[in-house]
Order: C-alpha cells, then structure tokens, then sequence
C-alpha cells in the first residue's frame, strides 16, 4: 500500500512516498523544497502558493516514478492560518508567527481575559504568536481581511482546500489556536466572543484519519493524475511526530527535535490544573483522542540563525563542522535561557547570546565554538527541566526519552541530553512528522488496526540510535548551575 505524505516545516518542506511491504515500511523522498519567508513592507508572510506549487510537485514527481499514491496527507507547523472571503478566495498571504504585528496582543487579551480562565478553557500553553492573539492583533489593526473573511482554515487545512475544495478544520492543530475547548470537544464560543470574532468562520473539527475530500478535476487535469483521496491525518507536525515514536512502553516521553523542541508525553485526559497553568504546559490534539501534554523549547532556531548570520558574511559551516567546533570548547562555561524572549526574533543572534550571558554575569562566548556549545549545552539542560516537570504534571517517571526529527542528527546534542537528564536516549526516526502522516494514513485505510501497531511497524523498519548518559557528576553540577543562572529556580 503506497501513500504520499507532504511535511512542512519552517525552514523547508518533503514529499515522502511510503510503501508497506512485507518487509515493513519503507519511504523514499521524492521532492524536498525550501520554505522561505517574505518580507513585504514592515509584513513577514508565508509563500503560500509557492508551496502549493511545490506540493504539486511532489504529486507530478510521483506520477513521473510510476507511483500511484493510493491517498495524500498534509501536516505543518501550527498557529497559522490563512482566511477565506465568501467567494472561496483566499483573502491574503498569511502571516509568519514571527511577524512583529502580535507585539503586545497577549497582554491585551489577557486584561480582558483573565489567563486563568482562558487556560481553564483550552489547556493550551501561553505563547505571543498563538493563533487567538494573532487574531487580536488583525482585529486591534482594524485589518481589512476581517469585513471579508467567512471561513478560517490553518496551513494544512488551507493546503488540502486548495487540492480538494473541502473546508475542512483538524483537530490536532485546531487544538494549538487557543480558541479550542478540549472539555465540550469543539471550539469555544466564549473565547471567540471575547474576540468578536464570528463562530461561522470556523467549520466541525476532525479527527486525524478523516477522509477529507479528493483531488479536484483540475489538480487532476493539470498534473495529469487520477483521483487520489485526501486523508486529514495529525495535521500539526508534532503531533505526526508523535504518532511515530517507536515507544516499547504505553508510558513514554518524547521530544520532537527540530527549529522548535517539543517535550511531553501522551495522555489519555488533558492536564488543566494550576500547576499546568504556573508550569506554562500545553495540552495539543493527538492520535486516537489522546492528548500531548508538552511544553514549546525554542529549540534548534537559535543555531539556525546563528549559522544564517555567519553564512552572510562568507563563513558557510555545515551543522557537523559546528558540532566539532563546540566539541572541542570548553565545557560548562556559559548558558541561555532558549525560551527567554530575547532570541525570539530572527537576526542578530550572536550579540544576544553575549548579552545574555552578560546580563546574567557569566562569560561571554568568544567564537564560534563557544557560542554553539553554550546553545546545545542550554538546550540539553533545558530538556532535563521540562522533563521533570512533565514527570511531575502527568504522574509518571519515565525511563528515558526518545527523540525523533531532524534534530537528531545532531549527534552531539543527543549524547548531551542523555547526560543532562541521567538516562537514555532513543533516537529516531530523523523523519519523525512525515512517518507519523504516512502511519496515520495506513490507519485510515485499514492497513494498521491502530497508532500501537503502527508504532510497532516504525519500531521494526527504522534504525533506533542509543545513546546513554556520561560525565554524570559533572552534569549535575553544571544543571544546578544553569538552573541558578537562568532564573528558572526561582
């Protein structure tokens, strides 16, 4: 059974074909394609219909290999959206969550509302871009796309339209917006009357593994192909990554390694206590009604940008060359915090890391080597603190961590975060988002009874890399330390 699953990051895209055979899952990449952002004016968009295109591409690619996907899955990064106008047009290029417009947005919404009733709604986690103040701040702009818009549709759900001609809105991703009541299952019309925004612009929210419509006539026409079905699967790219972590255990934690780090576990109920709340947790959507019980890292961005800013002034590196350059620097001399503000924005990166680390009395990495190593030594501690506090928020304790996505070809971070949690790390599948789309797809097409079969499948046809914890002294005192200097004790 071939199925074709696109996965959408922030920094670029895939087309995966993925085949199941008596020998298991086999994927072989068909189209890879960059997802740059536009500055217009003060605006920083999304190239929407540039990766429509590359979506048809990836289709025709397939076509041309003699391949006939017998369905198609879209997933992508949440938050974003696009709005249709009642004509069925598309009513501008949707914004990047990064854009500066949501400045101040939260804050707003939250004299007006107090946070504690809007986590008491939605469960989800309090971040500036989130789609319910991206929505405040159009409508504090008096932005003209309001008076048209008639249907509200996220990235994937805008993609799979543009294929299909069905509104559709998923579940995991609806989940992410903030505007979402995982208690009645549905949106929350308290919330969006808060906003003033119309409860019609957002249609019945389904689950992963919903058929959601086939290619139109003339998708098919103009790339020559058949009509393939369209499957609605986890459509928020951490919540495909999940499906495809190859857990032994029904009590696992992960983390989603990428441009962003997503740690948590599975749960059957969502975690909406005080503690949730202080905690700053998120409960997302997942496969088969359960939840993601998580907290957003900013992840591996700050190193992509600081590898973009060197890359401008001549000095290209690859991810491995600055891996053997913080190897080879000092340890523990100074650390981030990688979710402080400060490093939100793209640019000018490396002299915030040096303020950082100013400001909070340490040493100021020099170079290159340093700077790299004082990000990913930050990043493997500050996984040690999400998850403990996961292992707090759920009730459990975990025996280690499995990391899927890009990330872990970072071999160096991986050895590193084994040591600064004190236990294993299980490391793959690299392309954790696009297994779980495929899996999800083999599950609506009755492939695999369930997300634990296919779980056991990706188990059995992906490479596991182990890596267990060292210099465990040495680690211990240096979480104490980042600990104290971040802040995060307090």
């Amino acid at each position: 059974m071939t199925v074709l699953a696109y996965d959408l990051g922030a920094s670029g895209g895939k087309a995966l074909l993925g085949r199941l055979t008596d020998r298991g899952i086999e994927v072989e990449e068909l189209h890879r394609f960059p997802n740059d952002p536009v500055q217009v004016g003060q605006r920083l968009h999304w190239d929407i219909l540039r990766l429509y295109h590359e979506i048809k591409q990836g289709l025709l690619k397939a076509k041309l290999r003699g391949a006939v996907p017998e369905s198609v899955a879209i997933d992508s990064w949440a938050v974003d959206f696009g709005l249709l106008g009642n004509n069925g047009e598309l009513l501008g290029n949707p914004y990047h969550y990064r854009d500066r417009h949501t400045e101040g947005a939260m804050e707003k919404v939250l004299a007006a509302v107090p946070r504690e009733r809007i986590f008491q709604r939605t469960g989800i986690q309090f971040l500036p871009f989130n789609t319910m103040y991206q929505l405040a701040a159009l409508k504090e702009a008096g932005s003209p796309l309001l008076k048209e818009a008639a249907r509200f549709l996220m990235i994937p759900d805008l993609l799979r339209y543009f294929l299909t001609g069905e509104t559709m809105n998923e579940f995991s991703n609806a989940t992410t917006t903030q505007l979402f009541n995982p208690t009645l299952g549905d949106w929350d019309g308290e919330l969006l009357a808060a906003l003033d925004i119309p409860p019609s612009w957002f249609g019945p929210v389904a689950e992963p593994g919903t058929p959601a419509g086939q290619l139109l006539p003339s998708v098919c026409a103009e790339l020559g192909v058949g009509s393939i079905p369209v499957i609605a699967v986890a459509e928020h790219d951490t919540g495909s990554a999940v499906a495809a972590v190859p857990a032994l255990e029904r009590s696992f934690a992960y983390l989603s390694c990428g441009t962003w780090s997503l740690l948590g576990t599975e749960i059957e109920r969502p975690v909406m206590n005080e503690e949730a709340l202080r905690c700053n947790f998120t409960n997302e959507g997942g496969i088969g009604r359960t939840f993601r019980l998580l907290k957003n890292i900013m992840g591996l961005w700050i190193l992509q940008e600081l590898r973009r800013e060197w890359e401008k002034e001549g000095q290209s590196r690859s991810f491995s060359e600055l891996a053997l350059l913080a190897a080879g620097a000092p340890p523990f001399r100074a650390w981030i915090d990688p979710d402080d503000a400060l490093f939100l924005p793209a640019g000018d990166m490396l002299p915030r890391i040096r303020q950082y680390c100013l400001r909070t009395g340490q040493h100021a990495p020099e170079d290159a080597g340093e700077a790299v190593r004082c990000i990913l030594e930050s990043l493997a501690l500050k996984y040690r603190y999400v998850l403990e506090m996961t292992e707090r928020l759920a009730g459990r304790q975990f025996s280690g961590l499995h990391m899927v996505g890009g990330g872990i070809h970072n071999t160096l971070l991986c050895r590193w975060t084994a040591s600064a949690i004190g236990k294993p790390v299980w490391a793959g599948p690299a392309e954790g988002s696009a297994v779980g789309n495929l899996a999800v797809q083999w599950i609506a097409r009755g492939a695999f009874p369930d997300i634990w079969e296919a779980r056991k499948a990706i188990r059995e046809s992906f490479p596991v890399a182990v890596y267990e914890p060292e210099e465990r002294d040495a680690w211990e005192e240096a979480y104490g330390k980042f600990i104290a200097v971040t802040g995060l004790a307090e």
